[in-house]
């Protein structure tokens, strides 16, 4: 039959006669669309919910129900095919959930479906917070809490691209603030002790975030539109990994090795956590800060075999765009009420501010910005209808020369209050100075308790001792390895007290 048919079809149609023609209903489903929708609905449904059916007992019923409606009976394999583009579409959907690394590309999905592939240096951020396991002390020594950190990172780079770190909790300002901090370029004083650049600037074109609160607020979102930084939000928690895991590097490298470390939960708290805290967040910043630029940044990345800073700075496409200062101001902590005096000074926080362009405003009412880590300058600005216009900053009156940040200011405050003293630019001057003097003292205590703590570290190092090769070398340098102690006196260390006396 085969045959007859090939040789009517030659003689009729020539050499295209051989060849098989394709079925004008090819990829359509040869049964009743009824019975093709209750397959899929079947399978669909029976795989909510933790419950699961497989495509063979989908065939089955698919089956029962063809003759309970008079329709033709599919067979097994016609459902499976059926079933196949849900199968597939499932599988595309478990695979760009958390998409992760394809080859040398991280793919991150967002909440709203778009797929991030970050493929330089700025193009994607990420933000996160942890309350950092340390009990830090304020200005007299007395133990304060623990402080709040928030980190900005670069994901094509990894680098840690800003930080804020103060008492507040995770909020709209908090995250302005580490924003800014990341923008700008950074520089630090000598007491710092850096020994590389913390290089990283510039705006990023998205920011990848949980929805949080603190990230979802009218703020945070106003700042991102005015200086035209897309926000995109996490599908989900497992899509955080690369903001997340700087804080256990940091815990494990850094926090641990200081006094004050309290362990990630209480049952790990170490006995001398309390009794080892003397660290003021002023100490604890610079060594975070240290950290960061000497060690997390300059860490060698083994996919690429370069240290993020390198990588931030060969990935960067174009010259990092910069905002002004003023436009960052957005980013600051914001004040919303302050009289201007007669005396063409303005009163935030117990202290006395001057500024240049004030005596045209007495008695007027103005807006306040300020950065938490160093209040002894502000920024002063105007309502005008909808907008806030920039007058000038104001500086507080006696401590041009100093820094004093907002939390030392309101603990310097309580304690004033508490030896009953009239509360003063002067006053506050005073316990700043004051507080210097006791930190350098404090310091110079624990260098020389470091010292002393280094050479018993010497003196009771065991004995280093070449290894032997031979019997014969044995015997002939046994003689050296005794040591005459006559006459010298033997120093007895009790390691309990030493623990106690130098904090270790």
């Amino acid at each position: 039959m085969v045959k007859k048919n090939g040789k009517k079809k030659w003689e009729e149609e020539g050499i295209n006669g051989l060849f098989s023609t394709q079925r004008t209903d090819k990829g359509q489903h040869r049964i009743d669309q009824v019975l093709v929708d209750f397959i899929k609905k079947q399978y669909i449904e029976g795989n909510r919910g933790g419950t699961k059916v497989n495509r063979s007992q989908i065939a089955v019923k698919a089956q029962v129900k063809a003759k309970q409606e008079g329709l033709k009976v599919p067979s097994h394999m016609t459902v499976y095919r059926i079933l196949q583009t849900i199968i597939d579409e499932q599988a595309v959907k478990k695979n760009i959930r958390n998409p992760g690394w394809k080859g040398t590309k991280l793919s991150l999905r967002t909440k709203d479906g778009t797929i991030l592939e970050p493929e330089y240096s700025n193009h994607v951020w990420q933000c996160d917070h942890t309350e950092a396991d340390i009990l830090l002390v304020d200005s007299s020594g007395k133990i304060f809490k623990r402080p709040w950190l928030t980190t900005v990172i670069d994901t094509y780079s990894r680098c840690i691209v800003g930080i804020n770190l103060g008492f507040d909790a995770p909020s709209s300002m908090v995250v302005g603030l580490a924003l800014r901090h990341a923008i700008l370029p950074k520089d630090y004083p000598s007491d710092y002790q850096l020994h590389e650049q913390w290089g990283t600037y510039g705006k990023p074109e998205y920011i990848f975030t949980d929805s949080g609160t603190d990230f979802k607020s009218h703020h945070v979102q106003q700042i991102a539109s005015q200086l035209g930084i897309t926000w995109k939000f996490r599908s989900r928690p497992s899509e955080g990994g690369i903001v997340e895991r700087p804080f256990g590097t940091i815990n494990t490298q850094l926090l641990s090795t200081l006094p004050g470390y309290t362990g990630s939960n209480i049952k790990e708290r170490p006995k001398e956590a309390e009794k080892g805290a003397c660290l003021t967040l002023n100490n604890f910043h610079k060594l975070v800060v240290r950290y960061i630029v000497n060690n997390y940044n300059q860490s060698l990345d083994k996919r690429t075999g370069q240290t993020r800073y390198q990588r931030w700075e060969a990935g960067l496409a174009v010259t990092p765009s910069l905002p002004t200062e003023r436009e960052l101001d957005l980013c600051l902590m914001k004040q919303t009420r302050r009289t201007v005096y007669q005396g063409v000074y303005i009163s935030f926080n117990n202290l006395s501010y001057k500024g240049e362009y004030l005596s045209g405003y007495g008695g007027e009412q103005v807006i306040l910005r300020y950065e938490p880590s160093d209040i002894t300058t502000i920024y002063v600005y105007k309502n005008e209808g909808d907008k806030e216009v920039f007058l000038c900053r104001a500086f507080a009156q006696d401590l041009e020369s100093e820094s004093l940040s907002f939390y030392e200011a309101k603990e310097i405050t309580r304690q004033i209050r508490e030896k009953g003293k009239s509360i003063t630019n002067n006053s506050i001057l005073a316990e700043v100075q004051a507080r210097e003097l006791i930190i350098k003292e404090k310091k110079s205590k624990k260098q020389i308790q470091k010292e002393e703590h280094n050479l018993l570290k010497e003196q009771l190092s065991p004995l280093k001792v070449e290894p032997i090769e031979d019997e014969e070398n044995l015997q002939e340098n046994e003689p050296d390895l005794v040591v005459e102690t006559e006459g010298e006196s033997v120093n007895v260390y009790d390691y309990n007290e030493m623990i106690e006396e130098y904090g270790w």
